[in-house]
């Protein structure tokens, strides 16, 4: 869930400005990471098969992109695939570069991980080294399958651009908005999100955003195509994000008592990622929601962690800024959604405690902006009163860096803009004190979706 216009949003969320990161807090954050593994012993030649060893790997960790109608340009359900692919297998995960997720290993507990360990990289080296033994039918294990429909059930509310966009065959990728109306008269509250790619060949990824304002309307109006343009965000301050998705990512599915609040009246903003495939290609991407049908308890808040005032000068390969964000009350944090553009390096996100001590939330060592993840805790963290959300994120503004926009580089601002920066993390979480049923809704808890609450009391 990516970015916006954020000098109101700053104001909006109470953001408490920059702070130092101190050698004490560095070394109890060195500590929570996990020993580096062991590399992988070598078994005896011919050892390792398909049946047995890599097909389980393939279909836990690969198959969910890489099968039929599926952005994966081919298929890992099967012997045959995984064998004409397994030089190219052993080599993308050796090198780490697949399968994409960018999360560092230990920093975080999280739902989903696709992360392969040393031994699972060794056999996928060692089976393409020994020529892809097949192995004894016997242990052949079931493929996955995949739904065809919607995974999370017939939706309530079916949202869908207008009509079908149609993508250029070839040039740069395309970043574009579509302004969707919902029209209640009522405030909801979501309990699932799904959404549904028209065309998986071409959609890199989606986020749905929500506008109160009519400011989107006015721009797809002013834009003579379908939707309008806008590269690292909906060009536009946003009342809140329901939903991202990226191959492989699954819908969330909240428990009973607790929502994502859909304001009354809201615009969906669709921005879709579009890549382009060598042909010309047409998309109707939608998105399945699913309301919660018993009274809700708690709201999702998203507590943005920013640093706006981007001044990243050219030729500084390791250009480092900090920001942090406290909590005013006792909390469960739920996971964390980090993000920048094209000049980032890295970014590590924390919760430090009132008594010093450090949680790890997320970490990208190496970050791509065409993965952009959402993780999300295997269980809600909490964390007391006084907590700070802390990041701290590294640019590379040198020729060095083969996805700088600019040649020669120039000094970098924040902007929504392919030549511009951001700096943010997303950190959704549940407020402990929150009641909505008793009418105790605490106020002065930073939320990204605050500016589209309707008051009730």
């Amino acid at each position: 869930m990516k970015s916006y216009r954020f000098f109101a949003a700053v104001a909006l969320t109470g953001i408490t400005g920059l702070w130092a990161w101190n050698s004490t807090h560095s070394t109890a954050l060195a500590e929570t990471r996990t020993a580096k593994e062991p590399t992988y012993k070598t078994r005896p030649k011919g050892s390792v098969t398909y049946n047995r060893d890599i097909a389980p790997i393939l279909y836990k960790n690969c198959a969910t992109c890489h099968h039929e109608g599926e952005v994966a340009p081919f298929n890992l359900t099967s012997f045959k695939d995984a064998q004409k692919r397994a030089k190219q297998l052993a080599l993308v995960t050796q090198s780490g570069f697949m399968p994409p997720w960018k999360a560092e290993h230990g920093f975080g507990d999280f739902e989903g991980e696709m992360r392969l360990t040393e031994e699972q990289k060794g056999l996928l080296k060692q089976w393409a080294d020994d020529n892809t033994p097949e192995g004894n039918p016997s242990e052949k294990i079931t493929p996955p399958t995949f739904p065809k429909g919607w995974s999370t059930g017939t939706p309530d509310h079916v949202a869908e651009m207008a009509e079908e966009y149609t993508l250029e065959a070839s040039g740069s990728d395309d970043y574009h908005c579509f302004v969707i109306p919902t029209s209640y008269s009522e405030d909801r509250y979501i309990k699932s999100v799904e959404v549904k790619p028209g065309d998986r060949n071409i959609v890199h990824h989606v986020i749905a955003y929500l506008d109160t304002s009519g400011q989107a309307r006015k721009k797809d109006a002013a834009d003579p195509s379908p939707g309008y343009r806008s590269f690292g965000g909906p060009g536009i301050v946003p009342a809140g994000v329901i939903a991202g998705w990226a191959p492989g990512n699954q819908p969330y599915n909240l428990p009973e008592g607790v929502g994502v609040l859909l304001p009354k009246g809201a615009d969906i903003v669709m921005e879709v990622h579009y890549h382009k495939s060598g042909k010309v290609e047409k998309d109707r991407t939608k998105i399945g929601i699913t309301f919660q049908k018993s009274p809700v308890d708690k709201r999702v808040r998203t507590a943005p962690v920013i640093n706006p005032f981007l001044n990243i000068p050219p030729g500084k390969p390791d250009y480092t800024v900090e920001s942090d964000l406290t909590l005013p009350g006792n909390v469960h944090l739920l996971g964390s959604t980090p993000h920048m553009h094209l000049l980032g390096k890295e970014m590590t996100v924390t919760a430090v405690k009132p008594d010093g001590e450090v949680l790890p939330l997320v970490r990208i060592p190496k970050w791509d902006f065409n993965w952009q993840i959402t993780y999300n805790f295997k269980s809600a963290l909490a964390v007391p009163k006084g907590t700070r959300l802390h990041l701290v994120a590294k640019y590379d503004n040198t020729t060095s860096n083969p996805n700088n926009p600019s040649n020669p580089p120039r000094t970098v601002h924040w902007g929504e803009q392919t030549t511009d920066e951001m700096c943010l993390a997303f950190v959704p979480y549940l407020v402990d004190d929150e009641h909505l049923l008793q009418g105790i809704e605490p106020e002065g808890y930073p939320d990204f979706g605050a500016g589209a609450r309707r008051r009730k009391h």
